[in-house]
């Protein structure tokens, strides 16, 4: 059984799979596959159109089904792999073990954002930004200029509270649902201020082009899982019937063979390393 772990515990020999395994999706292609499929589904999800990865009370199964897929990409390459989950109201800061040169490199510089150490700095000659929102072709961050502060525990401790998944009109507008207010669109803003505080490719659709974007969702990921322990009797809504989003029981594209129910247990598919 995989087991996700804190990036922070990663053994040296963790990381270097880790990034080895990245690295070897980036040159076969399969990377760059994962990015256009995220890219997609942001342009096309909006308050008021069919929408399936954002914006939607299928954002936290999609993304669960999305980073599987990853996970299990990662472990074709290398079967000791999993993905590490961020936990943003611990690492809190531009100094933190993630963003060293041994792992996924530094902010970027002052001029360009351009990142210029670790394995996924342009200055290496193996992480070229191919799906691309404009003409540059490396990767770019810049921590804490977007938004000044990562969301605190206290912040994510106020949405686990939230007793109800998602409510009407089931997009970025619900103003009393769990899903939305994870998502970042009501609320303290947790998941998409997480985005804009590590800034670069992270603030746009192609957001997967930096690595982190993984280590992000699995920690949102486990969030849910946390939110499930806590309210067991509070379910996946909507149940049916709803247009223009993704009922319990309904397919979700771009896989058609898989409906928020089925991605509703991560236990058949994982662990974390602390509950």
């Amino acid at each position: 059984m995989t087991v996700r772990k804190n990036q922070a515990t990663l053994t040296s020999d963790e990381k270097k799979r880790f990034v080895n395994a990245v690295l070897t999706l980036k040159r076969n292609g399969k990377y760059d596959a994962f990015v256009t499929t995220h890219n997609a589904f942001i342009m096309s999800d909006g308050d008021d159109t069919d929408r399936v990865g954002h914006r939607s009370p299928s954002f936290l199964p999609w993304h669960r089904r999305f980073l599987i897929e990853f996970e299990q990409a990662l472990q074709s390459v290398d079967s000791t792999v999993a993905l590490p989950y961020w936990d943003w109201t611990a690492d809190r800061t531009a100094t933190s073990s993630l963003w060293a040169a041994d792992f996924l490199g530094g902010t970027g510089r002052s001029r360009d954002g351009q990142v210029m150490d670790g394995p996924f700095a342009s200055s290496g000659g193996q992480w070229a930004i191919n799906v691309r929102v404009d003409g540059r072709n490396y990767l770019r961050r810049a921590l804490g200029a977007g938004v000044p502060q990562l969301p605190t525990k206290a912040e994510v401790d106020s949405v686990l509270a939230m007793t109800t998944y998602d409510e009407a009109p089931w997009n970025s507008q619900s103003t009393g649902g769990f899903r939305n207010h994870l998502e970042g669109w009501r609320g303290v803003n947790l998941h998409n201020r997480v985005h804009v505080w590590v800034g670069g490719q992270m603030g746009t659709g192609v957001s997967p082009n930096d690595p982190v974007f993984w280590m992000h969702h699995a920690f949102v990921d486990k969030l849910w899982a946390q939110w499930q322990a806590l309210h067991p009797a509070s379910p996946y809504l909507p149940a049916a019937g709803t247009a223009n989003v993704v009922d319990l029981r309904d397919t979700m594209r771009p896989w058609n063979n898989v409906t928020p129910a089925d991605m509703l247990d991560h236990k058949k598919f994982y662990t974390f390393d602390a509950a």
